[in-house]
């Protein structure tokens, strides 16, 4: 019996891996962070992985112009250009590294969506996406984001009050908080399918807000920025935005909002309620356990930090608006 040997490089063209089969093959090692052993054994780091796809080979999540009023305090305002806005993000469903986000999300799908409004209420509803656009008039908002690891951006918001959805759902006399919810989506967000790469959060993400934070105007529903569409790494198609709490509070890519009696679970405050308080509203004489809070970088558009630390105002520079809220409580206990 004759045997015949083939050499390992003798391919014929049906054994080919096809085209679009190597790309998708490509993009999901990517978002799993793995390298391959020659790599490892090079010593390439994780964070690197990145630099060895193309340009051409990176999608690109595709957003598109919305129709808005213009803020009125536009005059003077110092903003974070959209490339940091864009490119330096805590979004830990798309990797827990400040460039994950916008690397590994450019294949996100925000179409079909659905944003359910329920709980202690007499008109619960469900919007769709092109609904999140169409159901209230759109407005843009600058405001300063300030984040819990003391940086801070200026960014132009586009969306609609938190309230006016609220009130569309006729809240009951239980309704005393309103709990956020992420979408989970483990296939779409390999964060939630990888504990490491997630950095350890307990999926999906949870928020929530006392009612009558919820109902202040300057809590909005964000549906785009700079003009356009949300993109993924930013919270498309739809996220929370306080300005006067640390950043973790603005949850993105929402898919439920519910109406109810007793203080909703937080995802930072369960996993490490000694560092991530339910309130979390920006206050410098209030240190994280780990770190100052009396100051901030402002990310702007020269390098990723000014050189310069500023000082961080009480409420994120919102305490006129927001102050009396918290009337009367210690707000180092309550942080």
């Amino acid at each position: 019996m004759l045997v015949k040997l083939t050499s390992k490089s003798s391919l014929t063209e049906h054994q080919v891996t096809d085209e679009n089969i190597y790309h998708q093959r490509r993009a999901i090692l990517k978002q799993l962070g793995f390298l391959g052993a020659g790599a490892l054994v090079a010593g390439v780091s994780p964070q690197s992985y990145a630099s060895w796809f193309s340009d051409d080979e990176k999608p690109s999540f595709a957003t598109k112009s919305l129709n808005y009023k213009p803020a009125d305090n536009a005059a003077g305002q110092i903003l974070t250009t959209e490339k940091k806005v864009t490119t330096h993000n805590n979004f830990y469903e798309f990797g827990s590294q400040k460039h994950q986000p916008v690397e590994l999300s450019q294949q996100f799908n925000v179409k079909p969506w659905q944003l359910s409004i329920s709980g202690e209420c007499d008109k619960p509803f469900t919007l769709d996406y092109d609904e999140l656009f169409t159901r209230f008039p759109l407005e843009e908002r600058i405001y300063r984001l300030r984040c819990v690891e003391a940086w801070s951006m200026v960014i132009p918001w586009l969306g609609f009050s938190l309230a006016s959805l609220i009130k569309q759902a006729s809240p009951n006399s239980k309704a005393k908080y309103v709990a956020f919810e992420t979408l989970y989506d483990p296939e779409q967000m390999p964060g939630q399918a990888n504990r490491r790469l997630g950095g350890g959060i307990q999926y999906p993400y949870t928020e929530g807000l006392r009612i009558d934070e919820a109902m202040n105007p300057l809590t909005l529903l964000s549906v785009g920025l700079y003009g356009k569409t949300l993109p993924p790494q930013n919270g498309a198609p739809i996220r929370l935005v306080v300005p006067w709490k640390y950043g973790f509070k603005s949850i993105k890519s929402i898919v439920s909002i519910k109406l109810i009696s007793s203080p909703p679970q937080t995802t930072w405050n369960k996993l490490a309620p000694q560092e991530y308080g339910f309130y979390a509203n920006v206050n410098p004489q209030h240190d994280h356990p780990r770190w100052s809070q009396a100051s901030e970088r402002r990310i702007t558009g020269s390098g990723v930090f000014s050189s310069q630390r500023i000082e961080t105002q009480p409420f994120n520079g919102y305490g006129e608006q927001v102050a009396h809220l918290y009337k009367g409580m210690d707000l180092h206990k309550y942080y």
